[in-house]
């Protein structure tokens, strides 16, 4: 072949193996022929080579799915969980220099910080007598199916870092997050949703999309963000007036291209976008019933909160307006999700960054959150999903019992980021219910009890369903890598 000749039939050969115009149809044949509409041969990519098929775990599971809610910037644990009375005792003093001397904050000044109190009330709730604060009266009624865990502790300080070790287990970019070391070792059960979805609310997270990134694994394991009204992911649909047998023979083209390419490299990101493509489709017809609600009863919308107006407050962090709907929305399609399959799913809101008017914006944020969340585990519950689904709602990291006193001013109203000890919430997934966990001092600066570094977390969970932590591994520039990196144990005191 001429030199020129070869260089167009090459250029021509990409085009259609990267190309993302058109994506779906090649599904449509894969989702026909496993139901027994359409020859296998014009099914397309063979099912057998799907990354996302099922996976056996490496030993009898508890858990199947897992819902991670994820309040970004870090929410007040002083605030909401963990009360203190001695630190509204000390409301206004300084502490020794002795506690402050080698720690490292965001923006506070040592060298005038002093103590603040927290103006909440907490009482104890359900047989365990899990406490909560005034701000949490829906999660309170769920105490007894919660493990509150209040010895969290990380070793960063400032958000994307912090983010960082608890998606991946280390604050390094290009590594696999939670939900796509989970997708890789196990599998989706869902064969028309991606296995891993996020969904999101607020302003956005300091972190990104790194937040659930598929890191050096192939990028079928990557998250996809829905959104939660309109088309759920852009350019799903199909050009107006394509007809199916044309976009049928264009995409069986592309499928023998793609799996051509694969069997003679095998790389892995082409079995990627081969199960991509097959994927496309069959969402074109269950992403749009996914976030329909008109199949829900008014009681469940009315649970959720779907329909609620926002708390008239100032709240500038809290990411605009329609945020109570939003969250709502977010939390319910979390469910529907788990119970089409989908294996790890992010709901994620920005931001709990409360440096300053922490009265007000934490007010805020728990009232968009409280009802949704407790709903969510009650709806689980009801439906026997709850069992096998695991629940976590968490921060970064918390607050510190010093008000925050930045820039000269006089008003100290917020608390700065406290990576030393903080609390958060897990259910279901085989998890004991009312248990509170851990211990942190009388002002709640340190743990005196049941440390727990984010690896020991991420072991735990990894256990639930099913999967060694030091056998999840994945080899990437000669070194087999883990989500728990060099540490990590199964902290089995949680487990049912």
């Amino acid at each position: 072949m001429h030199p020129i000749e070869q260089s167009v039939f090459l250029a021509r050969r990409e085009f259609f193996t990267t190309t993302a115009n058109g994506l779906g149809a090649l599904a449509l044949g894969a989702m026909l022929g496993e139901d027994g509409l359409l020859a296998a041969e014009s099914a397309g990519h063979s099912g057998d080579s799907d990354p996302l098929m099922p996976k056996r775990p490496h030993f009898p599971a508890k858990a199947q799915n897992c819902i991670f809610i994820f309040m970004e910037g870090a929410p007040s644990q002083l605030d909401l969980y963990d009360p203190k009375p001695k630190l509204n005792e000390l409301n206004g003093k300084p502490l020794p220099e002795s506690l402050t001397k080698n720690v490292r904050f965001a923006f506070i000044k040592k060298e005038s910080a002093v103590l603040m109190g927290s103006p909440r009330h907490f009482a104890r709730h359900g047989q365990s007598g899990m406490e909560f604060s005034d701000l949490l009266p829906h999660l309170a009624t769920c105490a007894d199916d919660l493990i509150q865990v209040r010895s969290m502790h990380t070793d960063q300080f400032n958000h994307h870092p912090a983010q960082l070790v608890l998606a991946c287990g280390r604050s390094a970019f290009g590594l696999p997050t939670m939900g796509s070391w989970l997708t890789y070792g196990l599998g989706s059960e869902s064969r028309n949703l991606p296995g891993y979805v996020v969904l999101t609310a607020g302003r956005g997270g300091s972190a990104g999309t790194s937040m659930w990134q598929s890191g050096f694994l192939p990028s079928v394991y990557a998250g996809v963000p829905f959104r939660n009204e309109g088309d759920p992911v852009l350019n799903l649909r199909n050009p107006e007036g394509v007809p199916m047998a044309l976009q049928r023979k264009g995409l069986d083209a592309l499928a023998r291209l793609n799996q051509e390419r694969f069997e003679a490299v095998r790389d892995p990101e082409i079995a990627s976008r081969i199960a991509a493509y097959e994927l496309a489709f069959r969402m074109q017809s269950t992403a749009p019933e996914l976030i329909d609600l008109s199949d829900e009863s008014p009681a469940t919308l009315a649970a959720y909160g779907v329909d609620r107006e926002d708390l008239k407050v100032n709240a500038s962090r809290a990411g605009g307006p329609g945020q109570y709907r939003n969250y709502a929305r977010n939390c319910l399609l979390a469910r529907r999700l788990v119970e089409r399959g989908v294996r790890f799913v992010n709901v994620i809101h920005a931001s709990w960054d409360h440096h300053s008017n922490l009265d007000t914006e934490l007010r805020f944020n728990a009232g968009m959150a409280d009802q949704p969340i407790a709903a969510l585990i009650k709806d689980l519950k009801d439906r026997g999903l709850l069992e096998k689904t695991l629940v976590v709602v968490a921060g970064e990291f918390g607050r510190t019992p010093l008000g925050e006193n930045r820039g000269g001013s006089k008003a100290v109203t917020g608390r700065d980021h406290h990576p030393s000890a903080y609390t958060i919430l897990m259910a279901g997934g085989g998890l004991k219910g009312g248990l509170t966990y851990g211990e942190t001092d009388e002002i709640g600066w340190g743990i005196t009890r049941d440390p727990v570094p984010i690896h020991d977390f991420h072991a735990t969970m990894l256990h639930l369903f099913g999967m060694d932590h030091l056998r999840l591994t994945h080899r990437f520039q000669g070194r087999d890598f883990r989500l728990t990196d060099v540490a990590g144990k199964v902290i089995n005191e949680w487990i049912a």
